[in-house]
């Protein structure tokens, strides 16, 4: 009798299996680089157009108070991949182009959870986490980076686009280099006789600040100096393009009831921004609101590609920001003066870079046909360290012990109720150490290690115009305390 039930008992456990598989979602993340809570029509824009991405806000949850983990975009993607917040480590401020790894190999990170759980997983765009164990030499392996860390495909930006090298790298190695042609990257002084944007400032299609005024790569000088590598260089005005055949590439590759994960990283927002030129000039609004509509395409090639392959209804597609949006450009691409037309952070106080509103609150659109109610809003305190726990939990597994130890499992808030809590408190930093900022219920305490705090009562104070810190010092006192609790626990 044993012998006769093992058969049926093995069918059963692979109906199971295969009813489990078809339960967990693939999951999109798009990390857009410095869309501002302005920046959408569906948040409030009315000088450019958004269809996409109002599309996705339409046919599922669009969120008020989600924040990214940081107002810069190191951190932020550093506390997205493990679950920790990055102002508990040093070295993890916004990355120099020639940065080495910044997550240790053996951390539980997004897709290695995910990986381990069967998903295939993949990254197409910007990465700013630094690669390998020194300096990086761009004419031979690069690694450890995504893969090491549980990505199965890569094809990155290795730091900025304002930063060298301007080139991509697909899994270990730059797209295209000419042996004969070697990269030579420095930091610190010029490499070779190339021109910079300093001593020959007649070369450049945008001026630039000091800073950025080193190599001149298409007519855009940089941070840093290069020489070589001239067939593997980028054009500025096709990275959307690039990167948006990567990633629906990464989609038409993927079967049928095996989950897949693809972490999608557009530039477009970040300096400088060049559009293609078939979007510029389409917003009025200048270069930046141009770009914006270059990613809203990208974003919707995406979207289309799921819809032509079959895996719309089961599929989480998530766009945010690592920050808000930049109100001053370092590029004179002729944007500034336009911000009063198209606020990049609508009404809200402060900018990327800052730990008012401004430089962390974040358009954070989810949508899932499968499980999230269309055209739902939500107003839970929740940031992007929080999906890997959550995504775990869609997985149907578990982070490793001692993974994700600042992160919250937030699944109710993004398929349950449009009513339901995420968490009760969010630590918030810039791009250092301290300041730092705590979110507790509706109130914000700015700390400042001189002692000038402010405090905000956000639920009636959203644009952060009033103070009370000097009025409500039990509460000053209350929430520092607070504060001092997290930074002290691991």
């Amino acid at each position: 009798m044993k012998n006769l039930l093992r058969p049926a008992l093995a069918g059963v456990s692979l109906l199971l299996a295969a009813a489990q598989a078809a339960d967990r979602p693939n999951i999109i993340f798009i990390l857009s680089d410095d869309v501002g809570y302005g920046d959408l029509v569906c948040y409030g824009a009315n000088q450019v157009k958004t269809p996409n991405l109002d599309r996705l806000a339409r046919e599922g949850r669009q969120f008020m108070d989600a924040h990214s983990p940081a107002s810069v975009c190191t951190p932020t993607r550093f506390a997205f991949m493990t679950g920790q917040y990055a102002w508990r480590h040093k070295g993890t401020g916004i990355a120099p182009g020639n940065a080495t790894l910044l997550i240790p190999v053996s951390t539980p990170t997004v897709p290695s959870v995910l990986k381990q759980a069967g998903y295939q997983t993949g990254i197409v765009g910007k990465w700013h986490l630094g690669l390998g164990t020194t300096e990086p030499d761009f004419n031979q392996e690069i690694k450890p980076g995504p893969l090491e860390l549980g990505f199965g495909y890569s094809f990155i930006i290795p730091a900025t686009g304002d930063r060298v090298p301007c080139v991509f790298i697909e899994n270990h190695r730059v797209a295209g280099l000419d042996p004969a042609d070697p990269i030579r990257v420095s930091y610190g002084k010029p490499v070779g006789n190339e021109p910079t944007g300093l001593t020959h400032p007649e070369r450049l299609i945008i001026k630039a600040d000091k800073n950025h005024s080193q190599a001149i790569v298409n007519g855009v000088s940089r941070i840093g100096y290069m020489t070589g590598g001239t067939a593997a260089l980028w054009k500025d005005q096709d990275i959307a393009d690039v990167l948006t055949r990567k990633a629906v590439a990464f989609l038409e590759k993927q079967k049928a009831g095996t989950p897949f994960f693809l972490y999608f990283t557009p530039h477009d927002i970040h300096e400088p921004m060049v559009p293609h030129p078939r979007f510029r000039g389409t917003s009025g609004c200048g270069w930046r609101g141009d770009v914006i509509h270059q990613l809203d395409w990208s974003v919707g090639e995406v979207l289309n590609a799921l819809d032509r392959l079959g895996f719309t209804q089961n599929t989480l597609v998530i766009f945010t920001s690592d920050n808000g949006g930049a109100i001053k450009n370092t590029y004179d691409d002729g944007t500034n003066h336009l911000h009063a037309k198209q606020p990049p952070n609508g009404t809200l106080r402060g900018q990327k870079g800052s730990l008012y509103e401004g430089g962390h609150r974040v358009p954070f659109l989810a949508r899932w046909p499968a499980r999230i109610p269309a055209g739902s809003k939500s107003e839970a305190l929740f940031a992007h360290l929080d999906m890997l726990p959550t995504f775990a939990s869609l997985a149907g597994t578990k982070v490793p012990a001692g993974g994700a130890p600042d992160a919250v499992n937030v699944t109710a808030a993004l398929t349950g109720p449009a009513g339901a809590k995420g968490r009760d408190s969010l630590v918030l930093q810039n791009n250092n150490q301290a300041p730092l900022a705590l979110r507790a219920g509706g109130w914000k305490l700015l700390f400042k290690p001189n002692g000038t705090h402010e405090l905000y009562h956000l639920a009636a104070d959203p644009r952060e115009e009033k103070d009370v810190a000097a009025s409500d010092p039990e509460r000053v006192k209350a929430m520092a305390a607070q504060l001092a609790k997290i930074r002290g626990t691991p």
